[in-house]
């Protein structure tokens, strides 16, 4: 079972209107999309998007009128939604964590604990493997790679050894591929208690699957979707992820500081300024309890910014 990280704080920040429409924009497990319906109206709208297979057949069981599962990428929410008759909605959540059951299915080969495939696709039925991916990438690219979305600071010694050892044999299985990083990366002295293997498992994922483009083609279309007083509510789980979101919604949130003496009520301010967004509180991290009953929680952090000018 996945267990939905910040569920009640996350719910709460959308504040939730009971004849509202909204969007989560990652079902998972539909743990999220739950607690949305339990506190909508019989005239609330819930539309919940996921590119996985298995997330969105557990969608599809869900049986509520209120509810719309949809399969697909949240990067592609606007011209879904346009097809759907929805411009505007009162809230949108994304929630860009990896699930439980992908990490612990083995033929998905998300997991260096378990030998499987090496897949890695969040969408099985599209694009490369991490296996053919690996098979012919150039080695600067696979350094590139490493080092931009792993943060690895081993990257090049990582992927000259993924090439020597693809020389020898296919790297077709995460053990494989975990035990040359792993020979790679100890030889080096890591300090940390992180398996060696992270963060290049999180690379190769991150890229293949487009993560981070996907998150910032979606951001300001969520935004130009939100009626005013709507909020977008962003959970991410590593830096790279956090840092896109933090940067965006202080851009967006950041006025033309017009000049105080000038005899300006708040709405023209906003009429004249670029200001769309407003930050909601501060940056939400689970506490010791949750992560204690959900140490993958433990990385999460919460941003959430309401919509304050639609002109």
């Amino acid at each position: 079972m996945h267990t939905a990280v910040l569920l009640h704080e996350a719910v709460d920040a959308l504040a939730i209107k009971p004849d509202g429409i909204y969007v989560d924009g990652t079902f998972g497990r539909g743990g999220h999309s739950r607690l949305i319906l339990e506190q909508l109206g019989k005239n609330g709208r819930l539309i919940a998007f996921d590119q996985d297979p298995s997330a969105f057949e557990a969608g599809q069981a869900l049986e509520d009128e209120r509810f719309h599962m949809i399969h697909g990428s949240f990067s592609t929410m606007q011209e879904i939604l346009r097809q759907l008759d929805v411009d505007r909605v009162d809230g949108i959540l994304l929630d860009l964590g990896i699930s439980s059951p992908q990490l612990e299915e083995a033929r998905r080969g998300f997991s260096f604990r378990l030998d499987g495939p090496l897949d890695m696709r969040m969408d099985t039925s599209q694009g490369p493997t991490a296996a053919e991916w690996l098979a012919s990438a150039p080695e600067t690219h696979l350094e590139e790679v490493i080092r931009n979305y792993g943060e690895e600071r081993f990257a090049k010694q990582v992927a000259r050894a993924i090439v020597a050892a693809r020389g020898r044999q296919p790297i077709v299985t995460t053990h494989q591929l975990a035990s040359i990083v792993a020979s790679t990366v100890r030889s080096r002295g890591r300090e940390d208690k992180q398996n060696p293997a992270t963060r290049t498992f999180q690379a190769i994922r991150i890229y293949l699957n487009q993560e981070l483009e996907k998150l910032s083609l979606a951001l300001p279309k969520c935004v130009e979707m939100l009626n005013a007083g709507g909020r977008l509510v962003v959970i991410s789980f590593h830096s790279l992820e956090d840092r896109t979101v933090k940067r965006f919604m202080r851009e967006l949130a950041d006025s033309d500081r017009l000049p105080k003496e000038l005899p300006l009520r708040e709405k023209e301010v906003q009429l004249l300024s670029r200001q769309k967004l407003r930050l909601i509180g501060k940056a939400v991290r689970p506490d010791t309890k949750e992560v204690a009953g959900n140490p993958r929680a433990r990385s999460a952090i919460m941003r959430v910014a309401e919509r304050i000018n639609t002109t």
